[in-house]
């Protein structure tokens, strides 16, 4: 019974492995319907302000602020990538890398300097493992950010950007469409590209002026969008643990069956010879 005994261990080690992936999944999904919470609370704030700069937003302002200057080639840019602190998450940041690594490519070979921020323990170790310089690294960003968080982010390189060092800011993030699907997603932020009206256009009464209100939101603008791709980060990772947490569930659940089949297959063999043994016997003594 070496080979019964062997697979009753088997047994027990899958259906413990499978206790823990069926808890971490059951994390999961509670995490990401709080983090669904935060995207979908801050989607309408930022329906709303694209909207406002789409209503304030005329030609000739635009030539008065910083953040809206389109240059005319692009020498040096900025790439700021999210990532996670924690794996256990599918092919969630192999994703994200590769869609980093696909838009510093393309930059370069366009003829731009190319600086990258990283944020997440998962993006910093392939970058340092590969060689790849990073001005920034960041991993006390949790997942649930906050709008300082983006801020903290992003006032750096939008004062570059006004400075003239730094020609266009990318961000890399996931897209949260739904639990099992959240793809990676490209997003320039600087320079700001003025949102499109698509409605009536409201009857504003502007106060103090049109420029002073968009000197206060153009970076407000331009820091919630950092936000939004935190908060849809951190909603996609969840998504996809739980996701890859539920398949593991599943194959563990698979391979117990299929344990417990051979190993009732093998018990019986045993029972079947036993008996044979000792009708064998009887039959010898008569």
């Amino acid at each position: 019974m070496a080979k019964g005994r062997e697979l009753k261990r088997r047994i027990r080690t899958v259906e413990n492995t499978r206790k823990i992936t069926r808890t971490m999944e059951l994390v999961a999904t509670s995490r990401m319907k709080r983090a669904q919470d935060r995207v979908t609370a801050a989607r309408p704030y930022a329906r709303a302000l694209g909207d406002v700069i789409a209503g304030l937003y005329t030609p000739d302002l635009a030539d008065r602020f910083p953040l809206l200057r389109q240059p005319a080639a692009t020498h040096r840019a900025a790439v700021l990538l999210l990532t996670s602190n924690r794996g256990l998450c599918g092919g969630f940041n192999a994703n994200l890398i590769r869609e980093a690594r696909g838009l510093i490519a393309r930059l370069r070979g366009e003829g731009a300097d190319v600086e990258l921020h990283v944020v997440g323990r998962k993006g910093i170790g392939y970058f340092r493992y590969v060689g790849q310089p990073m001005k920034v690294q960041r991993t006390d960003i949790t997942d649930r950010p906050r709008a300082e968080d983006a801020a903290s982010l992003v006032d750096g390189l939008m004062a570059d950007f006004t400075a003239g060092s730094l020609d266009a800011v990318y961000v890399v993030s996931a897209r949260f469409r739904s639990a099992i699907s959240t793809p990676p997603t490209t997003e320039r932020v600087l320079p700001v590209d003025p949102p499109k009206r698509t409605g009536p256009l409201p009857d504003y009464l502007l106060y103090p002026s049109a420029e002073a209100i968009l000197t206060e939101l153009l970076p407000s603008y331009v820091r919630n969008a950092v936000y939004r791709a935190l908060v849809e980060t951190a909603a996609g990772e969840q998504g996809a643990r739980r996701t890859a947490m539920k398949n593991a569930t599943d194959n563990a659940s698979e391979m117990m069956n299929t344990l417990t089949r051979t190993y009732n297959r093998a018990r019986q063999a045993g029972i079947t010879q036993e008996i044979a043994e000792i009708v064998g016997g009887a039959a010898a003594l008569e």
